[in-house]
């Protein structure tokens, strides 16, 4: 009886863990699922956004309600001045190979300031001298992009020696001392000739979308593993 009794127990704590795997593995699944549905619409979104007619850049009553998931990539545009301090060179690597990226704080004459990532420069063309600050009354247009906090993988922005691994604007604006400033910047399009330093335009947007085959490779999972404790199961009755 006693052994009869521990195999019933040992086979019901088999199966017990077995299904709750199973639940497991199939939740998982689901999850793909509900992931490749935001994909999907985010990236509906985006590719509507991007062939869009540029709006004005949102101002400071809208800061607090901007999201990835509704704004990043928006066209906008903004008009106003550069604003007469150092601009700020963030580490790139582009299609143009490594370099940085030059973000020049901006006065709109809507009186909010906001950063420019005016564009690219390689590593050899970083002087002044060879990025040039428009003078006089600009128009911006390019795309939104939310703000990036806290450095990038494994490398923390260091403000105090200048050097910077990812466009945080609330510690960009701090550093050149400029109060408060969006919560996001513009990535600048390519000027006109082309020609000239630092290159906009060369913003990638691109998004992996694998979840299908994910949300596939769980379920097949959850599947085969329920097949197989079924399978057991009768042979062990």
């Amino acid at each position: 009886m006693t052994g009869t009794g521990g195999r019933a127990r040992r086979k019901g704590l088999l199966f017990g863990v077995g299904s709750l795997v199973v639940l497991m593995l199939f939740g998982l699944g689901v999850w793909q699922v509900q992931r490749l549905a935001w994909k999907n619409a985010l990236i509906a979104r985006v590719e509507a956004g991007l062939s869009a007619a540029p709006v004005p850049a949102p101002g400071p009553a809208a800061w607090p309600a901007l999201s990835f998931d509704t704004d990043e990539y928006r066209r906008v545009t903004a008009t106003g001045r550069y604003l007469p301090v150092p601009d700020i060179l963030v580490q790139a690597v582009t299609v143009r190979g490594s370099g940085f990226w030059v973000l020049a704080p901006f006065e709109t004459d809507d009186g909010f300031r906001l950063f420019v990532n005016r564009g690219f420069v390689p590593s050899d063309r970083r002087a002044p001298a060879d990025r040039p600050l428009p003078e006089g009354e600009q128009t911006v247009r390019g795309l939104l992009r939310l703000t990036q906090p806290n450095g990038a993988f494994l490398r923390s922005n260091d403000p105090a020696d200048r050097r910077w691994f990812s466009r945080d604007t609330a510690a960009m604006g701090a550093a050149l001392g400029i109060g408060a400033v969006a919560p996001y910047f513009i990535d600048a399009d390519k000027a006109v000739d082309g020609g000239q330093l630092p290159i906009g335009g060369l913003t990638v947007v691109s998004f992996p979308n694998n979840h299908l085959g994910y949300a596939i490779t769980w379920f097949a999972l959850s599947g085969g593993l329920a097949f197989l404790l079924l399978r057991v199961r009768r042979q062990l009755d």
